[in-house]
Formats: structure tokens, C-alpha cells, sequence
């Protein structure tokens, strides 16, 4: 029976076909325009409808099935999952989403909120309002209260080896709004791309886009972003995650920093140096900031999304001098600065000390549970390898050469267990090798452990059908 979907594609756009129809998929779903149980148009119907090549639509399908947005049913065609949400994500963290109390979620995201220090939270917000007058409890500047961002310019120079001073540093509604301001920044000075790592975040790269940039995806390999395949992409500005890559964990090397500097320096660029788990990292494997090499070149980005709370919506920039009053323009055309008693509340973590034990307890959490994702790859997941080094909150395991990604995706979530495939992080349709992106800091210690367990048998059970 042929059925009538409301759904268009643009075969003009820069992005892919496959991606398009993907991505419309989603939106319908998560909008509620798409119902679950919905019937949704054989492939062969739909790309007759879209004028679009039946491969085009049988990948948008598959992928759409790994992500459980879609299921089908030999013989019943297919349909919206019973479980696909009707929430709505932000740009950023487009599955940021509540599951079931009986999934055990390992997708990528923040540490769970218990390891959130609400008492030393407590604490500093009381302090800060029992001595709030009428200057602290009045609009704060948009580029942020000047005690904060002392405070922020001397911290991130001290544990991160940061070169600022606080008149370049901006407080932020997030990393979200940092990356925003630089878009229309770098847009506004004559760029039209935005080269970003390959894996990377996708809804950055929507983020990018819809900000009115193109996204150039540039490969990742163990050394980091491959900076031979930057200097031939013809993009000037380049967003990476140095510290410890997202999401494959790798750390850019010192002769690729070196080499990235080197590039922008010639092209006139700018490198967008998003450190936002750099705390994270094993201490033996941290390195400065890339912007402590140039900073008339790098944009410096943190944010407390993954280190305290993404509740918190602060984060920070430190600029190039010639870039501070342009973000500074923009931003006080966008709104009138961040809550000023948060801001404050941070600063005085920060000063009290009691952020740095936070992030030393935190970080010994992170490497505890990582070691127990390797030990377990070690154990469980035969020919599995485990990408990168002791840092950040996902692993990045490649997968045997002929394993199939999706049905390992699938196996996992039949036991309710959520996981993502490497492909989900990619911006180039290649032939990389088949990957399982696996979030381990989201989840208490019970369900991390029982979440293993499943995917383990769901590896066996995948491995049968390769």
C-alpha cells in the first residue's frame, strides 16, 4: 500500500542526500510530526518520490534503525520505533534525552549528576549571596564581571599554561554561545568554512552550519587532526579538541601542534582550541593548552558542561587581541551578559580551592572507570582495539574489519543498552573501519558494569551474523 510522507530534500545542499533524509527523519520525530508507530514509505517508494537513488534511502533507513528511531519487520515494512522520543534536544546535544529507568545509556555526554559537588556548590553560592550588594546584584557586564574573569585568566593560566589577560577573556552562556559568537566573528571577517575534525561532534557541525558556515570535515588519525589535509582543504579557521579528541581520545602530538600553529600562522587563521575535558585527561598525558603557543592565533574555549554541570550554562573564551572587541560587539548585540551571582559562585569554587579537588576526585573516577572499559575490551570483546589514551569520558573501539557496526548497535539495544557507531561521528561518508563509540561517565557503577554485560553478549551475537 503505498503510503504519503510529508518530506523534502534539498539535492543543491552541500550536504549529503543520505545525511538530508536523516536528518529530516529525526526532525519529524522528535517534533511529533512523526508519531511511533508510524508506517513510513518502502525505500523503493520513497526514493521514486524524492527523485533520489534507492541506496540513498535504504542508508538514511539503516542508520535511522541503528539510532532507534526506526525499526523493521520482514514482511511488515517499517515504521517509528514504540521507544523513538518526541523530546527535542539543543544543537549541541542533539540526544541528550531522558531513557527509560531500565536502559542503561552509554552513549557519549557529561558525568553522571552525582558527581556533581553540590555541597561546595551550596557553600559558594551562599557566600556569594549573603555578601551580594547592589553592583553584584545588578546586570553584569556582557563580556563578563571583571573579578571572574581575573580569576578565569589566572586559572587557566595555571593549571592549562593559558596566555591572556582578563580584558580578553569572555564569560560565556556555555560553549554553545562561544562558538556562535566566533561563527558570526570569522563569518563577518570573510570565511565561509569552518574546518572541524573527522569523527567529530555532529551537532556542532549543524551548530556551525546553521550559523552560516560550511563544516569541512579534515581526518583524525593517531596523532590527531591531520594538519597535510587541513592546509589542503583551503579553510582558514579550524575547530579541534587537542587534549584528548572527541570522540576517538587521541591526543594531538607536540610536532602536530606545532605544525598547527605553523598553518594558521600562514594562512592568517585562526585554530578554535576546545579544551572541554582537558581536566580529565591522565595527568602524565596532559599537555598545555595549544593556545599557550600562540595566542595571536588561538581561540581558547572551556566550558563547566563536563566538568561541573551542563546545568550551569558557563563557559569561557580567551581571545587574540584582534579578535576581543569584534566578539565583544557581537555579543552585547545578543544579550546583556550571563547571571552574575553564577558567575561568581564559580570564581569563588575556583579560589577556595574546592574546584580543584573536585576535578582530582573527578578525574580519578574517569581513569578508574576507563581502566575497567579496558579491562573489560580485553576480557569480552575479542579483536576489539581501544583507541586513544587515558583521557575523556567515551572510549572509541575499533571494531574486527567485517564486523557490522549497526547490527552491534542494534544487538546492544535489544538488551537495552544504547551505544552509538562510529559512523553516527562521522561528517565524510568513507570506508572507515567499522567503530563503537562507548560513554562510560554518564552511568553509575552498577549500571556501567551491567551495561558491559550486554554489550558483550550483544558483540557475540553480532559477530555471528557478520
Amino acid at each position: 500500500m503505498p503510503i504519503n510522507l510529508s518530506l523534502s530534500i534539498d539535492v543543491q545542499s552541500r550536504g549529503t542526500l543520505a545525511v538530508q533524509l536523516r536528518n529530516a527523519f529525526r526532525t519529524q520525530i522528535e517534533e511529533g510530526a512523526l508519531r511511533p508507530g508510524t508506517r513510513v514509505p518502502s525505500s523503493r517508494q520513497l526514493a521514486a518520490d524524492l527523485g533520489v537513488s534507492r541506496s540513498v534511502v535504504v542508508e538514511a533507513y539503516e542508520q535511522l534503525c541503528a539510532e532507534g528511531y526506526l525499526v523493521s519487520h520482514h514482511g511488515s515494512g517499517t515504521s517509528v520505533a514504540a521507544s523513538a522520543r518526541a523530546d527535542v534536544g539543543s544543537a549541541l546535544t542533539p540526544d541528550d534525552h531522558t531513557p527509560a529507568p531500565t536502559v542503561c545509556d552509554l552513549r557519549t555526554g557529561s558525568p553522571h549528576d552525582s558527581a556533581f559537588p553540590r555541597q561546595d556548590w551550596i557553600r559558594a553560592v551562599s557566600a556569594v549571596v549573603t555578601s551580594a550588594g547592589r553592583r553584584e546584584l545588578d546586570y553584569a557586564p556582557p563580556s563578563g564581571l571583571p573579578v571572574v574573569r581575573h580569576t578565569l585568566a589566572g586559572y587557566l593560566g595555571r593549571v592549562r599554561g593559558v596566555r591572556t589577560r582578563p580584558e580578553h577573556v569572555m564569560v560565556t552562556s556555555g560553549f554553545a554561545q562561544g562558538l556562535a559568537l566566533l561563527c558570526r566573528v570569522l563569518r563577518d571577517r570573510g570565511h565561509d568554512t569552518l574546518a572541524v575534525e573527522d569523527p567529530g561532534h555532529p551537532g556542532e557541525w549543524r551548530f556551525i552550519a546553521e550559523a552560516g558556515l560550511r563544516p569541512v570535515g579534515i581526518p583524525v588519525d593517531s596523532d590527531g587532526i591531520r594538519v597535510d589535509a587541513l592546509a589542503a582543504s583551503g579553510a582558514r579557521a579550524v575547530l579541534v579538541t587537542p587534549a584528548s579528541q572527541f570522540p576517538t581520545g587521541v591526543t594531538l602530538t607536540g610536532r602536530r601542534r606545532a605544525q598547527l600553529v605553523a598553518w594558521a600562522q600562514e594562512v592568517d587563521g585562526y585554530v578554535v582550541e576546545d579544551d572541554f575535558d582537558a581536566a580529565l585527561v591522565a595527568p602524565a598525558q596532559r599537555m598545555p593548552a595549544v593556545q599557550s603557543l600562540a595566542p595571536d592565533r588561538v581561540v581558547y574555549a572551556g566550558s563547566a558542561s563536563k566538568v561541573l554541570t551542563p546545568a550551569l550554562r558557563l563557559g569561557w573564551l580567551a581571545t587574540p587581541a584582534d579578535l576581543t572587541a569584534p566578539v565583544e560587539r557581537t555579543r552585547a548585540s545578543w544579550d546583556i551578559g550571563c547571571s552574575g551571582l553564577e558567575q561568581l559562585a564559580f570564581a569563588r569554587l575556583i579560589d577556595t580551592g574546592a574546584f580543584d579537588r573536585h576535578l582530582r576526585r573527578l578525574g580519578a573516577d574517569v581513569q578508574k572507570r576507563r581502566q575497567a572499559v579496558r579491562d573489560f575490551v580485553a576480557g569480552h570483546l575479542p579483536d576489539v582495539t581501544l583507541v586513544g589514551g587515558d583521557g575523556g569520558l567515551q572510549a572509541y573501539l575499533l571494531l574486527p574489519a567485517r564486523h557490522p557496526e549497526e547490527a552491534l548497535v542494534r544487538a546492544a539495544r535489544r538488551r537495552s543498552v544504547l551505544v552509538r557507531g562510529g559512523r553516527f561521528y562521522a561528517l565524510r561518508p568513507d570506508d572507515r573501519p567499522p567503530a563503537l563509540v562507548l560513554g562510560y561517565a554518564g552511568v553509575r557503577g552498577p549500571e556501567l558494569g551491567r551495561g558491559l554485560a550486554g554489550l558483550a553478549a550483544a558483540y557475540r551475537e553480532s559477530a555471528g551474523r557478520g
